[in-house]
């Protein structure tokens, strides 16, 4: 098996800004798997927050390819095992290299990775859009730049409560609301009474991911549902999320691919909790990868492709929030020249 690594800086259409930095670009790295006459592509971006870079990824990935090479027919739960092993550190890589393989898995099998695994498409969810921190004048400007059935807008500043009045001004659609740890208890039980009013759906990650006993407290007294994020990593981060939020957003770059996702999906499922997927600002790669989780999941935030300038490669399609598979096999990924 070859293994070709790409490394890529996405623009995005507007300055991104969360509770804790703002951007303009997202570094990303493409992991291609080539065998017998097929490819399998797979996707994990650069993040600050997790100190983790395209180079460091690159330089962890190059370091195991003469074991990647040597593998032939192995199952992808059998792949990830492997790779599990050599990356134990570096889950973002290890979420490009798994991406790749489950993608080129499938299109060995001749069938589309849903179809692989036996999902039906029929109730997918609708992604939402994100608006990140700006100006209200901005934040709605962004809004109509993109009517949407759902917006997750970002809070953590001193003005939340009147950022969401002056939006739902504008919009009959279904709000979430990542405030990405920068809310303290008392505001996020709060805020939830208000916001409920609002139209908000759900609060994902108000506190600091460590802050057990205010998680607690809150998944107690707030009036809308908590879905647990940077306090949600890994697998065995599931169960410790159990009593303390609503749901979980799994990112795959977080827990080391689409493998490891799925065992998280079912084990949220065991315990009554609300599932979903997010994204980390990924290209049509990392986004068409998620498209295949849909029907395991209650929510889903992959729009990372909506707010690029520009994409470097083609997949799944997304318009008023539905998403629509590509005709070809595995992921349906096809790299632009």
């Amino acid at each position: 098996m070859k293994v070709i690594i790409r490394t890529f800086k996405l623009q995005l259409k507007h300055t991104f800004t969360i509770s804790r930095r703002a951007y303009n670009s997202q570094p990303t790295l493409i992991v291609e798997l080539q065998s017998e006459g097929y490819s399998g592509f797979g996707e994990a971006t650069s993040n600050p927050y997790y100190n983790i870079t395209v180079d460091s990824m690159r330089e962890n990935l190059e370091k195991i390819i003469p074991i990647i090479k040597s593998i032939t027919n192995e199952t992808p739960e059998e792949f990830w095992n492997i790779a599990d092993k050599l990356l134990r550190n570096d889950r973002f890589a290890l979420c490009a290299l798994d991406i790749a393989y489950n993608d080129l898995y499938a299109r060995k099998k001749e069938k589309k990775l849903y179809e692989l695994w036996g999902y039906s498409i029929d109730k997918n969810p609708k992604t939402d859009y994100t608006i990140g921190i700006d100006s209200i004048e901005k934040m709605v400007s962004k809004m109509e730049e993109l009517p949407w059935p759902i917006y997750k807008i970002k809070l953590g500043t001193k003005e939340d409560i009147a950022i969401v009045a002056e939006l739902r001004k504008h919009t009959n659609a279904i709000f979430r609301i990542d405030a990405n740890c920068g809310w303290t208890v008392s505001e996020t039980i709060n805020n939830a009474i208000e916001l409920k009013k609002l139209g908000v759906e759900f609060l994902e990650q108000p506190l600091k991911a460590d802050d057990c006993e205010g998680h607690k407290e809150v998944f107690t007294h707030s009036v809308l549902p908590i879905i647990a994020d940077e306090s949600c990593i890994v697998e065995e981060d599931v169960v410790k999320c159990h009593n303390y939020f609503h749901g979980v957003n799994i990112k795959l770059v977080k827990c080391g691919g689409l493998t490891p996702a799925r065992r998280m999906i079912s084990e949220a499922k065991k315990l009554g909790m609300k599932t979903m997927v997010g994204c980390m600002t990924e290209s049509s790669v990392g986004i068409s990868a998620i498209a295949h989780l849909l029907p395991q999941l209650d929510y889903v935030d992959m729009d990372g492709t909506l707010l690029l300038a520009k994409d470097i490669a083609t997949g799944v399609t997304i318009s008023n929030g539905i998403v629509k598979y590509s005709e070809l096999n595995g992921t349906g990924v096809r790299l632009i020249s």
